[in-house]
């Protein structure tokens, strides 16, 4: 489980930040999670893609930190993320709470609280995700031409019960 996709580029996108995306984050993850006690399948929609709430232990405080994503469906029910911060410069703060502690992640999904292991997908496993979520959200592919660093791509298994 290494995340090791080199962290910063050299220009991207502003990175998301400020009050009204606290806004939009709180009233996107009420949604979904209102939306997935709805859809058995989905967990809930924002901007059209499917969405999940993910929780990870923030590295330097150690407190519980949440934000509405995209998933895509993975192999063998897994779920694929992408740290795409809208094509900034830099990977978004969850990506480091994850690479801190990949097996602290919680994500919500179709009313239901998952545990799950996080997985930073490499070579040929990144490629065959990467183009199955551009294929389904072009909006990924805009993102990556907007700065020079990759990426990355996370693959979010269901721990087994029990596991912390």
């Amino acid at each position: 489980m290494t995340f090791n996709t080199p962290t910063e580029g050299t220009f991207g996108a502003k990175q998301p930040g400020g009050r009204l995306l606290n806004w939009f984050n709180a009233w996107n993850m009420n949604r979904v999670r209102r939306k997935g006690i709805a859809t058995a399948m989905s967990g809930g929609k924002v901007v059209t893609m499917d969405a999940l709430v993910l929780t990870t232990v923030g590295r330097k405080s150690g407190e519980p930190r949440s934000t509405p994503l995209a998933w895509f469906p993975g192999p063998n029910g897994s779920w694929l993320i992408s740290a795409s911060a809208n094509g900034a410069a830099k990977n978004p703060a969850w990506y480091y709470n994850i690479a801190a502690h990949p097996d602290q992640v919680t994500i919500e999904i179709a009313g239901r609280a998952i545990p799950v292991s996080a997985e930073e997908l490499h070579d040929r496993e990144r490629e065959i995700a990467w183009h199955q979520i551009v294929s389904r959200a072009p909006t990924f592919s805009a993102y990556a031409q907007q700065t020079d660093r990759e990426l990355p791509v996370i693959r979010l298994t269901a721990r087994p019960s029990g596991t912390q």
